[in-house]
């Protein structure tokens, strides 16, 4: 089943900061959505922040570095939402983001 939002975040060394973007999408009101972040070869350990949010509806995507644009890409191949929506890794969704788009 797919879902109505396919939220990207493509990242690159930011496992610091990245939790904050991850539980954005997490703690929106309106759930219906899947959120695929796509790592762009980092170093640190953003794969390991990622999984460890242990939710079905997050993807983790590895890719050798190929800037944002391709890892925003990559992501819209992989997305099975209706709707797309782009999030960089140093930002963060408001809790009625999606929710405001549905009307």
């Amino acid at each position: 089943m797919s879902s109505f939002f396919s939220v990207i975040i493509p990242t690159y060394n930011r496992a610091d900061i990245l939790p904050i973007a991850i539980a954005s999408v997490i703690n929106q009101k309106y759930q219906d959505w899947e959120l695929i972040v796509v790592d762009d070869g980092s170093s640190d350990n953003t794969k390991e922040v990622v999984k460890a949010f242990d939710d079905p509806r997050i993807q983790y995507v590895y890719q050798e570095n190929a800037e944002r644009s391709a890892a925003r890409n990559n992501g819209i191949g992989l997305a099975k939402g209706q709707y797309i929506g782009f999030l960089d890794s140093d930002d963060q969704f408001h809790e009625k983001h999606l929710e405001g788009l549905c009307r």
